[in-house]
């Protein structure tokens, strides 16, 4: 008779875990890397021209390498992809230019003569924009070299439940990456991008423990460079007396004055402004522009901001948490950009962006989650000027109509 202790059955092995999960890769499959693969081929207009050879991890380095073929089942290049990020390596890829050329035969020379320094910059077709969705994904949709220039305030990790859908910063800062690094794709070369950014005060959980504050700006500027981005200037935007005490900040050190308890009150936020890589100079830009009487018509008139401090008030919205004013849009969008030229917003909230630009005879993409956010701007629109209603481009929203 057995022993009643014992397993009815034979006892499994515990399942060892995978090398992808020991390594916590993000890309842990040939279909995953190929996914990742065709978005950046379809991305670069390449899709219909370009197939892939089988994926293969290379462990020693954590990536993945997608090798790409053209019609004759030739091997014109490969796409590298982060196995930790699923972060595309750029620099490690083969460009567009030599893809193209190798698939027309030509050689790298003949393809650098096509996008060298005597390129004279273009009027982007695109029209104004509305998309409804993840910006991750929509950015993928957009054509390389399309955007003049991006304003924006990035969804804050944790500034208040109802805003944030991010449980670790780590995760956050991912994301953050991947959408900048699709801006630094479809910006013009030579233009900005301009964010408005704090850091984060993270509210104690109980009475034991301490709040913190999160350096969110530092940690940016560190992937901003990293994407290809050169730093420009940090302007600060400071708010009225009395605007900052809503965080509760301070109000400890002001009742008891303990030193180790001082907690200044924060009243500002930063617009850090940075510039996509370069060989050519910014006059150059202006002096190539291709409707030079559009630069004539664009000229800052007196009362512009002569420092990096900008005292403006804060504005509010009863159908969005954290709006900037419009006030601060229509300065960088005047300051950054020529008349015609296309503003990306890719969290645009309610549009205040959209607004500004259409203030200023300048067109908009706008790119937003949230689909009461995208209701609200839809609503709005219909008061803002200088817009073709009727000649927007909708992504995955219903039109709206303001007859």
């Amino acid at each position: 008779m057995g022993d009643a202790n014992a397993p009815s059955g034979p006892r499994r092995a515990a399942r060892k875990p995978t090398v992808y999960a020991e390594r916590k890769y993000r890309v842990t499959s040939v279909k995953e890397a190929k996914e990742i693969a065709s978005n950046f081929i379809a991305a670069i207009e390449l899709e219909k021209v370009i197939s892939f050879g089988l994926p293969e991890v290379d462990d020693r380095y954590h990536i993945w390498r997608v090798p790409l073929k053209s019609g004759a089942n030739e091997q014109i290049g490969e796409i590298v992809i982060d196995a930790r990020t699923s972060i595309i390596h750029e620099e490690k890829t083969t460009r567009r230019e030599i893809l193209e050329a190798r698939l027309l035969g030509r050689d790298h020379a003949a393809a650098a003569v096509k996008t060298g320094k005597g390129a004279v910059p273009k009027i982007s077709n695109l029209r104004n924009t509305i998309g409804l969705g993840d910006s991750a994904e929509l950015l993928l949709q957009a054509p390389a070299e399309s955007v003049d220039l991006i304003f924006t305030s990035p969804p804050y990790y944790n500034a208040r439940p109802e805003y944030s859908d991010y449980v670790q910063y780590d995760e956050y800062l991912l994301n953050m990456r991947k959408i900048i690094e699709q801006c630094h794709r479809i910006l013009n070369e030579g233009r900005f991008f301009v964010i408005n950014i704090s850091p984060v005060l993270i509210r104690r959980p109980n009475r034991t423990s301490s709040s913190r504050r999160i350096a969110l700006p530092f940690d940016f500027h560190r992937i901003f460079i990293e994407s290809g981005f050169e730093f420009m200037d940090d302007i600060i935007w400071v708010k009225p007396e009395g605007a900052g005490w809503a965080t509760g900040r301070g109000r400890r050190f002001s009742a008891d004055r303990n030193p180790l308890q001082y907690k200044p009150v924060p009243v500002t936020e930063y617009i850090l402004v940075y510039r996509k890589k370069t060989e050519k100079l910014i006059d150059w830009h202006i002096r190539k522009h291709p409707d030079q009487a559009l630069v004539a018509q664009s000229k800052i008139k007196d009362g512009y901001e002569v420092t990096n401090i900008w005292e403006i008030h804060p504005s509010h919205s009863k159908n969005h948490p954290a709006i900037f004013p419009l006030e601060l849009a229509e300065k960088v969008i005047s300051y950054y950009s020529f008349i015609n030229d296309v503003v990306l917003d890719p969290f645009a909230g309610i549009g205040t962006v959209g607004e500004a630009a259409c203030n200023l005879n300048r067109r908009f993409m706008l790119f937003e989650v949230n689909t009461a956010y995208v209701e609200t701007m839809k609503k709005n629109m219909a008061k803002w000027p200088n817009q073709e209603a009727c000649n927007v481009n909708w992504i995955n929203c219903s039109p709206q109509n303001f007859l």
